[in-house]
């Protein structure tokens, strides 16, 4: 490895302009212990979101708004956020920050509850992203909830699938890292995704679904 390339790192960690709206999200995602998003990771989702012009996106986990944002920010006009988190104080944070960036009510769709009630209630095929960043054992469910959500073509995105550096080492076998290390492979290599690993903030996942 370079002896430069932790700087590199760095220096791409620290790279977006994080907004005040979303910054102001995230400290407040952070005093609620929902835990928010990097603003590297952040930027990343906005990315993804204006690339593949998401007009119609899920969220598991609100981090009291902060990833919202940043999808918000890179999905057009008319594009609709669902964003579904199991604690109403965070769902309630989550729309004031929407509020306070200036997006009308009717580009979001907040839902209080747990996601594996509230996801197969959501329709086949109606969405173009779903963000994955709630509970990590339950990732597998949520991934399988996912890929009946998404379109052909559309984007699947994992958070923190690296977990704190554990699942790339493979002599760190907790619970949680074996779920994630072992989903991230099992996704890899199904055949109805293209799929890549971003090591950006905690890992971020990006599958799409073949057409």
């Amino acid at each position: 490895m370079s002896t430069m390339r932790p700087t590199t790192w760095a220096y791409a960690e620290e790279f977006p302009t994080e907004p005040e709206a979303i910054e102001a999200a995230r400290r407040r995602g952070d005093e609620l212990g929902a835990t928010p998003v990097a603003p590297a990771v952040g930027a990343a989702l906005s990315v993804l979101a204006a690339a593949t012009a998401a007009r119609a996106v899920v969220e598991i986990g609100s981090g009291a708004g902060s990833s919202g944002l940043w999808l918000l920010r890179g999905m057009p006009r008319d594009g609709v956020l669902t964003t579904i988190d199991i604690e109403p104080e965070h769902q309630r944070a989550a729309k004031q920050a929407y509020a306070a960036a200036g997006y009308p009510p009717q580009r979001t769709r907040t839902i209080v509850g747990s996601a594996l009630a509230v996801l197969p209630r959501l329709a086949d095929r109606a969405y173009d992203l779903v963000l994955v960043d709630g509970h990590k054992p339950e990732y597998p469910a949520y991934v399988e909830q996912a890929l009946r959500l998404l379109r052909p073509g559309g984007t699947l995105v994992l958070d923190n699938m690296l977990w704190h550096d554990r699942v790339g080492d493979p002599a760190v076998r907790d619970e949680t890292t074996v779920v994630l290390r072992d989903l991230g492979k099992q996704l890899r290599d199904d055949e109805r995704l293209v799929t890549t690993l971003l090591p950006v903030g905690d890992g971020l996942l990006t599958a799409v679904l073949r057409g």
